[in-house]
């Protein structure tokens, strides 16, 4: 199901350590062909399937995907129902997979709403594959920006520890991953609704107009050649960037 463990056939195609992604664009892509959204939603696990085998071939360390949303409880009770059974069986059926491969799964967010039988098998993956160490894939359901910064916020009261950057950060539901190096969101639109805002503050950010069904390994590929153009400069300068990178005079 996942491929092996091996080094990537493409050496000059390096992906950045922390990757995120934005899934968007199941139920348009339905939509367009005239199936329910849920043929969408089933569509886009396999595209998530492709995502993160090119990823772990491409040497991503962190790999984060917004799988739902604390606001998409506002959807249909038969969509919500539909994604959580999707989420559950997921789950199950990648675990084996996910372990031999070397691909340590875990979920990020809020699980206090989740059913029994969600929880069981949110728990029961994240035992299974805890000794990947391969990449790690963070699945963000029932999950939001603000959630996050405000339960670490919590937390640190809790510890009788002052709120700083640091302490905050070791708090976050993503602690010990590091901040993300590049966003992807699919689907055409341009915002980042309330995603790893605090992980994301120096991210590159990458629109691609491909719904997610449609978004494959070559597509991934074009994220990242697009982020390998970048110059990420964390506030200095153009010069002082390039100095730092020895490329002085060149």
């Amino acid at each position: 199901m996942f491929a092996a463990r091996q080094d990537s056939a493409d050496s000059l195609l390096r992906a950045p350590r922390n990757v995120a992604v934005i899934m968007d664009g199941n139920g348009r892509w339905a939509k367009a062909r005239l199936r329910p959204r849920a043929e969408g939603h089933r569509q886009g696990v396999k595209a998530l399937h492709r995502l993160v085998e090119r990823s772990a071939e491409l040497g991503v360390e962190v790999l984060t995907v917004f799988a739902f949303s604390s606001e998409n409880w506002k959807r249909p009770a038969t969509e919500v129902r539909l994604l959580m059974e999707l989420f559950a069986q997921g789950l199950a059926r990648w675990e084996a997979p996910l372990r031999e491969a070397g691909v340590r799964l875990t979920v990020v967010g809020d699980r206090s709403a989740f059913s029994d039988s969600v929880v069981r098998a949110i728990e029961a993956c994240e035992r299974g594959t805890a000794g990947g160490d391969r990449m790690l894939l963070q699945i963000a359901a029932n999950y939001g920006g603000r959630w996050d910064v405000c339960q670490a916020a919590r937390r640190c009261a809790e510890a009788d520890e002052a709120v700083t950057p640091e302490n905050l950060e070791k708090y976050l539901a993503t602690a010990g991953t590091g901040e993300v190096d590049l966003l992807i969101r699919t689907g055409g639109e341009q915002r980042v609704s309330n995603f790893l805002l605090w992980q994301m503050a120096y991210a590159e950010i990458y629109f691609t107009e491909t719904l997610w069904p449609d978004f494959n390994e070559a597509s991934f590929d074009e994220a990242v050649r697009w982020y390998q153009g970048r110059e990420r400069r964390f506030g200095m300068t153009s010069e002082q960037v390039r100095a730092a990178s020895g490329l002085t005079g060149l």
